[in-house]
């Protein structure tokens, strides 16, 4: 049930990535992480790839499901996206794949971004650097303009970064992949907290059955 669902996870080093982790088996059980189209919303605020003022206002002004038709959309979106993924992770992405991206470019001409002139926060001021600065923003026109940061998260991933360090988590349940931003590659795991640990207690169950020892158990008082 979704009270009991945990917070999304973004533990892959890039947010294409993290949308395909939308949905996954962390401990077990899948869970889905965008059901419905307040699903959506709560996601990409989590994400932080729509300001918030914009999704309160699709919120508010959406039509009943309209925002479930569109988190329909983006969930067809990440299993076509996931697809390609898998296919092509750990290899550079050749130019030839350019012919698989024509669903993931048909959104991408979508948008309506632009540029506008912004001041500096207090914190991004440097001393003798202008107060102003260029600030993408995007018209929301619909919501299915929701889809077009998500295409573009999925762009930065096929075209500034590695597809040969996308890996898929080697936890044995778990579904989860990442992009290995480590020195010398060696991630193995969505989160050594989780798959990582279950995965040393279990290789700790081996070493011991095949020695013959018995295994502890815990105390019952």
């Amino acid at each position: 049930m979704t009270e009991k669902r945990p917070p999304a996870f973004f533990l892959a080093d890039a947010t294409g990535l993290d949308f395909l982790n939308s949905i996954a088996t962390p401990v077990e059980t899948p869970v889905e992480w965008i059901n419905s189209g307040e699903d959506l919303l709560s996601w990409l605020k989590a994400a932080g790839l729509a300001p918030e003022p914009v999704l309160d206002g699709f919120q508010k002004a959406s039509v009943p499901g309209e925002l479930d038709a569109v988190a329909a959309q983006a969930r067809a979106l990440r299993e076509w996206f996931r697809g390609f993924v898998h296919k092509h992770k750990g290899k550079p992405l050749a130019s030839e794949a350019l012919d698989e991206l024509t669903p993931l470019n048909k959104i991408l001409a979508r948008d309506e971004e632009f540029v506008q002139i912004v001041a500096r926060d207090g914190t991004e001021a440097d001393a003798g650097a202008s107060g102003l600065k260029r600030q993408a923003q995007r018209r929301w026109r619909s919501p299915e303009t929701l889809l077009l940061p998500i295409a573009r998260s999925m762009s930065d991933l096929v075209c500034t970064d590695d597809f040969s360090h996308v890996k898929a988590c080697e936890g044995a349940a778990c579904t989860m992949l990442f992009i290995d931003r480590t020195r010398g590659h060696a991630r193995r795991w969505c989160s050594m907290a989780v798959c990582g640990n279950r995965a040393k207690a279990q290789a700790h169950r081996d070493r011991a059955k095949e020695a013959g020892q018995p295994l502890q158990r815990s105390r019952k008082h």
